[in-house]
């Protein structure tokens, strides 16, 4: 078996919750904002009349207004899961009490042979697994199953997740080799990923087999859900919103990634979402079945992805129309999407690919995805939130407080909370720091267990300080620590002395040796603000250019200057300056830039309009729109070097 097998990289694993503290004072805030404002906002919005946990109530009768939505679990699940990760570092007794409620709430809603989805209970009777491509059942069901796996996890309370074993086992019954759904699969994935999760908090294999039966069924011909759509003789719960659909089967099939079998997949297509959970759920499956044909195909899809099809925030998902992939390069700015939900997904899938490979290459995009694509989700105080997250605005784009396709807030925070699972990972002899955030991780190696210490104040500056604490007098293991390809030439000590030659494997520093007690690694990645420019074809950022530092995107908005943003131009070499901000906890860029001169109303003319110096004004991608309604942008007129200049504004604003 070569070294690219899945057996022979499978070795890392995240930490539990419990083993690892944050006190750092990026995230922290935003972890204990999440906790006591957001989890209570959105369970308040849940709580509406007619809303989620009404529903649970299957009180809802034929002619009732707010009729349940075919979504309405997986917005419950994600919350119960969000909140669970909470409970398990926080003695939380109202959130406690809470999430005991939702789960009784989802018991009582359970049928007796453990079904539970309140659509098809009361509004749809007798018509259960009869629409797989469109109406969500196996989606909700593997919300309701990581929700019981966290809660399990985190609490110990069994009530959650016997609930949702009695429904996978019904699952694996209906969708067994030789029953009533053999061959079938959900037209949005979530449920392989969530199987797979069962499969590892209890050792029950059947429940990992039926997570591939569901990945290999997906693709053969011929369509499952064509089939099913000939059985059932009505369009389904999408027909009829979705008039062309017969006449374009290539790209429906697409949408829901069921096109060809996933093995021989290449391109990433059709639904963000629903392609990230599936691209998780084939990267577990080639750990645990060391497939190499699924590893495979992982990495060309990923390579697609990131090469074609990613937003420089992380974002993807540049089509509103079907909330997906368009073609090769197609990223518009103000009008393409770049879901939240699509954001979460990528760090899922990132961190399983960086798990099964070992390569720190994927966490790089984790973290671009993570301080950009998601952090942008939310507003500063955790009560509003972008469904999409464009890369420009004329100034009509703000957060909205809810939305009847709730995905997005829940999944935010549930990310959030399990953050501890992100920074670090560990193999038999290997520590390894993924993410700099200052706190604490236990690890339990070979040798014994070590504590390791963060400090730092990234991503406002790039120092890092890492303590070293083996229970014992001293204990040999790897200590890996990963420096991001925007790092170049990070300098490195340990115990105060230079390490010259500092070694890098697979884009992660790999310090091999006996440590004591108070040993301590310092790393400084350095923070210079790099410009970006995108490839030629992505039509967007023509002739412009963007602003990092560190991990961190930022942008223009016009509460910051005089004019539209759109006109700014900042030369190559004119120098930046980044000034400490507690606003956003980052910083704020500054640099003399130039703006078009407003001509005296005139709509065409036949000079070039004359420009006047501003100063330019950058704040992180993910703080925008939190101080009012303006105009943004990440794409910013490249000026060219500065000396080039042409014009100077003269009296009628022409050159």
């Amino acid at each position: 078996m070569t070294m690219t097998s899945a057996a022979a990289v499978r070795a890392r694993h995240p930490l539990p919750l419990t083993a690892v503290t944050i006190d750092d004072r990026f995230w922290a805030p935003r972890r204990e904002l999440i906790r006591t404002r957001t989890l209570r906002h959105q369970e308040g919005q849940m709580r509406r009349p007619g809303q989620q946990f009404d529903a649970l109530t299957l009180s809802w009768r034929q002619g009732d207004p707010h009729e349940p939505h075919i979504f309405w679990e997986s917005d419950v699940a994600k919350w119960i899961e969000a909140a669970s990760y909470c409970l398990a570092t926080t003695d939380d007794p109202e959130l406690d009490r809470a999430v005991d409620e939702a789960i009784e709430l989802l018991a009582g809603a359970q049928q007796d042979d453990g079904y539970l989805n309140a659509y098809f209970t009361v509004v749809k009777p007798g018509q259960r697994f009869t629409d797989l491509r469109d109406a969500h059942e196996l989606y909700c069901a593997g919300h309701l199953i990581e929700a019981g796996v966290a809660h399990f996890e985190a609490t110990g309370k069994t009530r959650l997740l016997d609930i949702v074993r009695r429904y996978a086992d019904l699952i694996n019954t209906v969708f067994s080799p030789d029953g009533p759904c053999a061959g079938g699969y959900c037209g949005h994935q979530e449920i392989e990923l969530a199987l797979v999760k069962l499969y590892r908090a209890t050792g029950e294999r059947r429940y990992l087999e039926l997570s591939r039966r569901l990945i290999d069924w997906r693709g053969q011909q011929p369509s499952y859900f064509e089939a099913e759509l000939q059985r059932r003789g009505t369009p389904g719960y999408f027909g009829t919103r979705l008039p062309q659909r017969p006449g374009e089967t290539r790209r429906f099939r697409e949408y829901n990634q069921s096109h060809q079998p996933v093995a021989d997949q290449a391109e990433a297509v059709g639904h963000s979402v629903r392609a990230m959970y599936m691209y998780s759920a084939m990267t577990d499956l080639a750990g645990e079945y060391d497939d190499d044909r699924l590893l495979q195909a992982v990495r060309r899809l990923w390579t697609n992805l990131t090469t074609k099809k990613l937003y420089v925030t992380g974002g993807i998902g540049s089509d509103p129309r079907i909330e997906g992939f368009g073609p090769d390069h197609h990223l518009p700015d103000a009008h393409g999407y770049a879901e939240t939900c699509a954001a979460i997904g990528l760090v899922q899938w990132a961190q399983r690919m960086s798990n099964l490979t070992g390569h720190g290459h994927y966490i790089d995009t984790l973290e671009r995805a993570l301080y950009n694509g998601v952090l942008s989700g939310a507003s500063a105080d955790g009560t509003h939130y972008f469904y999409g997250n464009p890369l420009a605005s004329d100034g009509t784009a703000a957060r909205q407080e809810w939305f009847e396709c709730a995905c997005c807030p829940p999944n935010l925070a549930r990310l959030l909370s399990e953050l501890g699972r992100y920074i670090y990972a560990q193999g038999p002899d290997e520590a390894v720091i993924n993410l700099y955030v200052a706190g604490t991780a236990r690890f339990t190696l070979a040798g014994g267990e070590v504590t390791l210490r963060q400090d730092t104040r990234y991503p406002q500056d790039g120092h890092l300080t890492v303590t070293v604490t083996p229970t014992g007098d001293e204990t040999e293991f790897t200590l890996a620590i990963r420096i991001p390809a925007w790092s170049p030439q990070p300098t490195v000590t340990v115990n105060g002395e230079p390490v010259h030659q500092p070694v890098l494997r697979d884009g992660y520093l790999t310090l091999s040796r006996p440590w004591r007690a108070g040993d301590k690694v310092e790393i400084d990645l350095g923070m210079e603000v790099r410009r970006t420019w995108a490839h030629p074809a992505v039509a967007s950022a023509a002739g412009k250019l963007a602003l990092e530092r560190g991990p961190v995107v930022f942008c223009v908005e016009g509460v910051d200057h005089d004019g539209a943003v759109h006109n700014l131009a900042l030369a190559r070499d004119v120098p930046i300056r980044a000034i400490p901000d507690e606003r956003t906890g980052v910083v704020t860029l500054h640099a003399d830039a130039t703006a078009e001169a407003a001509a005296d109303g005139e709509l065409y003319g036949d000079r070039p309009l004359g420009r006047r110096g501003v100063t330019l004004t950058a704040v992180p991608y993910f703080s925008w729109g939190n101080r009012g309604l303006s105009d943004m942008t990440v794409w910013i007129r490249d000026g060219g070097p500065a000396q080039t200049s042409e014009y100077v504004e003269s009296s009628d604003g022409r050159g």
